[in-house]
C-alpha cells in the first residue's frame, strides 16, 4: 500500500532546470519511494542512478564537465539516490546545471552531514531543499478516518510511524522491524562517513536521551556517565541531529534574567525508535513515561507540518529558574506561541504567570487528547 507523502507535490513544484532539489532524511523514511512515485508523472527521458553503484560513483566524481555530459547523455533528469556516497557530489552537480543545458536534478541523502557538507557551497543559489521524515499524521490521515486515527494513537506512540510499521498490522513484525533498523541503519551513515568503528557509544547516549525527553541536557554530565569528554559528547550529538536521529530545542530567552537558555532538549524522530533503543514496547497502560512520548510525539509531528506546509516557525522550550515551563513555543510572523502537552490536563491550566506577564501578546494553549489532531494535521 502507497501511502501519499506531502513532499511529492512540493518536488514537483521545485524541480527546474538549473536547479537541484535535494531531499534528506534517514533511512527508512520513503525517500526512494517518493523518487518512485515522482518518476511515474514524469515523460520526459530521465536517468535514475544510486551512490551504492560503485560505478555511479566514479562516473559522478570525475569533475570532467564532457564525461558528465556523456554520463547523462540525451536525459533531461537526472536522479540520484543516496547521493552522499559519491565524492565531491556538490562540484559536479554544480558542473551539470551549469554546462548542461535544461537538465535537471534531484539527489536525496539519507544523512545531511555529509551530503551538506559536499553540496552546500558548490551549489550556493543553485539548489531547493526538502526534509523527510517517517510518515506524519498528515499523510496518514489521507488512508484512514478520524475514528482510526484516534484508536491507532497508542500504536503510534510505541511503535511509532515508519512506513513499514505502519502498514504492518502484528505488533511482533512491528518490534522485530524497529530492531533491525536500530541495529543495521540507525548509525549506518556515522559509522561510514565520519570514520566511527564502534557504536556502543553512540547506542548508549541515545538510551541517555530517551530517559530526559523534555529535560534540559547537560553536555557536561552526559559526558561523565559515558566516561567521555564533553566535546565528543557534542561531536556525537552534532553528528545524531544530521543523519535524522534526534532534534534538539533551544531555551527561548527575551525579557526575563531568571529565563534558562544555556541546555537543550533533545527529542527524537520516531517515538518507535526510542522505545526500540530502550527496549520497552510496553502498552500504555503499564508506561511510567507517557508524558515523555505524548510531548515527544506531539513536537515531532509539528515540526513534520511546519516543513510540509512551508510553514517559516523558530522553535524553542521555555523555562524559568522557578520552575515555569512550557513544552514547546513557536516564533513566527513576530508572535509567539506556547503549548503544554498534557496527556492527561488537569481542568485548570493556565498559562504560567511569568510567561503572562513577560509576554502578554502570546497565545497559550494545552494540547491534549480532546485537540490534537488540528494542532499536528
Amino acid at each position: 500500500m502507497y501511502i501519499q507523502q506531502e513532499q511529492l507535490k512540493n518536488l514537483g513544484r521545485l524541480v527546474r532546470p538549473g536547479k537541484v532539489v535535494v531531499v534528506y532524511g534517514p533511512r527508512r523514511c520513503g525517500k526512494t519511494t517518493l523518487l518512485k512515485q515522482y518518476l511515474k508523472g514524469v515523460t520526459k527521458n530521465y536517468l535514475f542512478v544510486t551512490g551504492e553503484d560503485i560505478v555511479v560513483r566514479k562516473k559522478l566524481s570525475s569533475q570532467s564537465i564532457e564525461k558528465l555530459r556523456n554520463f547523462v547523455g540525451k536525459n533531461k533528469l537526472l536522479v540520484i539516490d543516496e547521493a552522499q556516497k559519491i565524492k565531491n557530489i556538490g562540484l559536479n552537480l554544480k558542473l551539470i546545471v551549469d554546462h548542461l543545458e535544461g537538465v535537471e536534478v534531484i539527489a536525496t541523502g539519507s544523512s545531511s552531514f555529509d551530503l551538506a557538507n559536499n553540496v552546500g557551497e558548490p551549489l550556493t543559489g543553485r539548489k531547493f531543499t526538502l526534509r523527510m521524515f517517517p510518515l506524519s499524521q498528515i499523510e496518514i490521515s489521507g488512508v484512514e478516518q478520524l475514528h482510526e486515527t484516534v484508536a491507532n494513537l497508542e500504536s503510534r506512540l510505541i511503535f511509532g510511524s515508519y512506513p513499514e510499521v505502519v502498514i504492518t498490522r502484528d505488533n511482533a513484525e512491528r518490534k522485530e522491524y524497529l530492531k533491525e533498523v536500530v541495529s543495521s541503519y540507525l548509525y549506518k551513515d556515522i559509522l561510514e562517513l565520519d570514520g566511527l568503528r564502534r557504536p556502543e557509544k553512540l547506542v548508549r547516549l541515545l538510551q541517555l536521551l530517551a530517559f530526559q525527553i523534555g529535560k534540559e541536557v547537560s553536555h557536561s554530565e552526559l559526558g561523565t556517565q559515558l566516561g567521555m569528554s564533553k566535546n565528543t559528547v557534542e561531536r556525537y550529538l552534532d553528528l545524531l541531529e544530521k543523519s535524522f536521529v534526534v532534534y534538539r530545542l533551544n531555551g527561548f530567552s527575551r525579557n526575563l534574567r531568571k529565563e534558562i537558555s544555556k541546555n537543550s532538549r533533545y527529542y527524537f524522530y520516531d517515538c518507535g525508535i526510542r522505545n526500540a533503543l530502550i527496549n520497552n514496547f510496553n502498552q500504555i497502560d503499564l508506561r511510567d513515561d507517557i508524558g515523555m512520548l505524548w510531548e515527544n510525539y506531539l513536537i515531532t509531528e509539528r515540526i513534520k507540518k511546519q516543513e510540509y506546509q512551508s510553514l517559516s516557525a523558530n522553535n524553542f522550550f521555555w523555562r524559568t529558574y522557578s520552575q515555569e515551563e512550557i513544552d514547546f513555543v513557536e516564533e513566527k510572523g513576530g508572535e509567539l506561541f506556547g503549548y503544554e502537552m498534557k496527556w492527561s490536563p488537569r481542568k485548570k491550566d493556565k498559562a504560567p504567570s511569568d510567561w503572562v506577564k513577560a509576554y502578554a501578546k502570546a497565545k497559550y494553549k494545552v494540547i491534549s487528547r480532546e485537540n490534537y489532531i488540528d494542532f499536528i494535521t
